[in-house]
């Protein structure tokens, strides 16, 4: 196929472009994010909400929005930082798999605190970890796949999402009755992804960048905000996230305190039966969208479509606050989202104003990610509290997602 060449991929563009033969690097890239989204869904939809309930009943929306927006604080600077300390470095190898053995550790820590106090340490401790460790994973795509594959790539790589979703979600529902035991076992699943990407990844040594002052540093630590294009992804990324975690960090108690559930099914188990449901959906839309933003060269199509969809479906439950309206917009909401997490990745990598600032300009996206996890929790739980309840949240959350769909229109370098 072939593409324009614009002054925005010249800028991004690697003086060498990566080797087009990349061997078995996507599936354990696949594995990794895969293991990532197991202990981010996992720990963020089930095991910290029921936690949370087991210690302080009474304060539960409260307390899990605190929890949620002082540990996202910890995501948000650790996932640019530790991306810029990796280009510093020429290596992306020991960033994952120290990450990964943390994210154990504080795994282990978390399954055996028994106040708020500790609950919010420890997950503090563990988005610290696990943010180090998805910055330079996220790096690997613009490092080392060639840009006619970003977007199969990406689509390779987002079926973590669903995959690991699903696993995470399994593994926590499963384990609800020894939390200890559910937060060993997602950290034993990122250790493990980390040491085989890092064993088998077969890393090529980058050329480290050159230390610079301190004033220097924080300048170029945002410059990358300064790109037109670069900054309308993020502003897109952003607002499509926020609505989509102001939804999802209260999945367990949206199912315990508003929908209609049918006789004898669990919130708990309600969400292992949803979450697959969700990201089947997820995987299908990561996939066909990937494969065919590449074939018609449409990125920002697909982006703006499938984020406009996600802000439809929010008023699904609020037509229908039943066990069938939750699975119809379980399914139509990982569609929108699959589709979008996929595609948006390749266009954040053609969008990038310095390949060799790939890391760290990635963890100033990944901002995007992290930072609206910040103000999602504040944001829910004030609108539960005080704006319409959870109807008035999904409302909240859908117009965040159409936002998120107009944002992509500016982007200039990418059709």
């Amino acid at each position: 196929m072939t593409t324009t060449t614009t002054a925005a991929d010249r800028r991004s563009a690697p003086a060498t472009e990566p080797p087009a033969r990349t061997g078995g690097l996507l599936p354990l890239l696949a594995l990794a994010n895969t293991a990532m989204f197991a202990l981010y869904l996992g720990v963020g939809s089930v095991l910290m909400p029921v936690q949370i309930a087991q210690i302080d009943p009474a304060n539960k929306v409260a307390t899990l929005g605190m929890i949620g927006g002082v540990s996202a604080v910890f995501a948000t600077f650790f996932n640019p930082v530790a991306g810029a300390l990796s280009d510093r470095t020429g290596r992306r190898g020991p960033w994952i798999l120290g990450g990964g053995l943390a994210a154990l550790a504080t795994m282990y820590l978390l399954g055996n605190v028994h106040t708020v106090l500790l609950a919010t340490i420890g997950w503090c401790l563990g988005q610290a970890a696990m943010n180090i460790y998805q910055s330079a994973v996220t790096a690997v795509v613009p490092d080392r796949i060639p840009r006619a594959k970003r977007g199969t790539a990406s689509a390779v790589v987002g079926l973590g999402l669903p995959v690991g979703g699903t696993l995470g979600v399994l593994i926590a529902s499963q384990t609800v009755t020894s939390l200890r035991t559910g937060y060993l076992v997602l950290g034993a699943v990122v250790a493990v992804a980390a040491v085989l990407l890092t064993a088998f990844g077969r890393e090529p040594r980058r050329t480290p960048t050159p230390a610079a002052p301190l004033g220097r540093q924080l300048k170029a630590f945002l410059s990358a905000l300064g790109s037109h294009d670069f900054r309308w992804a993020f502003i897109g990324r952003a607002l499509m996230v926020l609505g989509y975690f102001c939804v999802l960090s209260y999945q367990l108690y949206i199912l315990t305190d508003h929908i209609t559930l049918p006789a004898g099914l669990e919130p708990t188990a309600a969400i292992a039966v949803l979450t697959p449901v969700s990201m089947a959906a997820m995987a299908v839309s990561t996939v066909i969208g990937g494969v065919l933003s590449d074939r018609w060269n449409r990125r920002k199509l697909f982006v703006g479509l499938s984020a406009a969809l996600a802000g439809l479906v929010m008023v699904v439950p609020v037509i229908s606050p039943t066990w069938t309206g939750m699975l119809v917009f379980s399914a139509l909401n990982g569609l929108a989202f699959g589709c979008f997490m996929a595609v948006d990745t390749a266009v954040v990598t053609l969008v990038l104003p310095r390949a060799e600032d790939a890391a760290r300009d990635m963890g100033v996206l990944n901002i995007a990610s992290a930072g609206p996890q910040i103000v999602a929790p504040f944001i829910a739980a004030a609108v539960i509290g005080h704006l319409g309840g959870y109807t008035g949240l999904f409302l909240v959350g859908g117009a965040l997602s159409l936002l998120g769909a107009l944002a992509i229109v500016p982007i200039r370098s990418v059709r």
